[in-house]
């Protein structure tokens, strides 16, 4: 039986669990971005045999062993209902087979630093080996050099974490991960899933999780540059944002519009660039100005294009005017009509402010004619 480790204790909230990678914790990999949620949710992690406080691994156990120990440990909290899933590295691919086995119980899901086929199974066999004759020292360097992007100051617990794992256990793991393979199945997983990539990490580059969110069918990769394998550990500000924008029902229709109006590579760079100072900021505009203003029904988006430019060609706002140029041809404004509502403009907001405005969208709308063209 898999240990559980409560992080929010919310019995009147949507359950959320929270999945490992090998060598971790919960407690070590997941706490400061469980911390961080803003979202209501019943927050849990889960503890891989022989890893913080399960017990060892009684035999081998594959992928969707794990999977199915998860949904027993989602019963045991909330019996038939469904949960949203977030899972790092082995976690992510603990993850995968819950939407392949079980997807009436996952809501959604977000995939960390893993793969529907993480390294070669040889690999895989081979770290088994050593840990088994040398025990889990022989891949404390090999870990430390693989799970952090440099400059990361936080590693020491879970290096400590990673020398306190039961040794049989941690190989176990490793054979399951040898066994898993799910690159033909993603088509299968219609549930929204949100592919968290690490710039830095080299067991599941880029690559990898691009492959999840092109394979299933409706997925988002976002890729923060500064991270290697553990992003909630490295990143626990960026994740618990990500998060919160994927499985609160609110903050997600808000970063749904965002990314239709504003387009996707935007806002996941303002995303990726989350930190503490900025973060209360970014919500707050995902949640009043995307989730409940661009929503209403009262007026069209082009409409609310045009209003939008006259404000800020109004309070030279020149920045953001250049990203609602965009906007605006994403919302089916023509160029004409842009050009007709800065003329507009000019006559009751000043010919100098006009003057500007035509500058920026003139050059915006030369870069997106290119664009369209390459």
């Amino acid at each position: 039986m898999l240990t559980a480790t409560t992080f929010t204790d919310a019995p009147d909230r949507p359950l959320l669990l929270l999945g490992p990678s090998v060598g971790t914790t919960a407690e070590t990999l997941w706490a400061r971005c469980a911390g961080r949620l803003y979202g209501r949710y019943h927050v849990v992690g889960w503890d891989l045999p022989g890893h913080g406080r399960s017990a060892p691994a009684a035999g081998p156990y594959t992928i969707a062993d794990l999977a199915r120990e998860v949904l027993a440990l989602a019963e045991r909290i909330r019996p038939g209902e469904a949960f949203g899933y977030a899972g790092d590295s082995i976690g992510g691919a603990v993850g995968l087979q819950l939407l392949l086995d079980a997807p009436e119980r996952v809501t959604a899901a977000a995939l960390l630093c893993t793969g529907a086929k993480i390294g070669e199974p040889s690999m895989w066999h081979d770290r088994a080996k050593l840990v088994r004759a040398e025990g889990m020292e022989a891949v404390v360097a090999g870990s430390r050099e693989r799970w952090f992007a440099p400059g990361f100051t936080g590693a020491e617990p879970l290096i400590a974490a990673l020398r306190a794992t039961d040794a049989e256990s941690y190989a176990r793991a490793c054979e399951a991960l040898a066994g898993f393979d799910v690159r033909d199945r993603l088509a299968e997983i219609a549930a929204p899933v949100l592919a968290v990539a690490g710039g830095h990490d080299k067991p599941t580059p880029v690559d990898s999780l691009a492959a999840i969110a092109d394979g299933v069918l409706h997925g988002r990769l976002v890729v923060l540059d500064d991270v290697a394998h553990l992003a909630p550990a490295e990143a626990p500000e960026v994740v618990a944002t990500l998060l919160d924008q994927h499985f609160d029902e609110l903050r997600a229709a808000g970063i749904g519009v965002r990314r239709e109006v504003l387009g996707p590579a935007h806002v996941d760079r303002a995303t990726a660039g989350t930190t503490a100072f900025t973060r209360d900021f970014q919500d707050m505009i995902t949640r009043y100005a995307w989730a409940e203003i661009w929503t209403r029904p009262g007026l069209q988006r082009r409409d609310r294009s045009l209003i939008t430019l006259t404000a800020l060609i109004a309070l030279g706002h020149h920045e953001e005017l250049a990203m609602h140029v965009r906007a605006a041809r994403t919302n089916g404004l023509s160029d004409d009509e842009i050009k007709e509502l800065i003329l507009q403009t000019a006559i009751y907001c000043g010919v100098p402010a006009a003057n500007t405005a035509f500058r920026i969208a003139q050059r915006v709308l030369t870069e997106l004619d290119e664009e369209q063209h390459q």
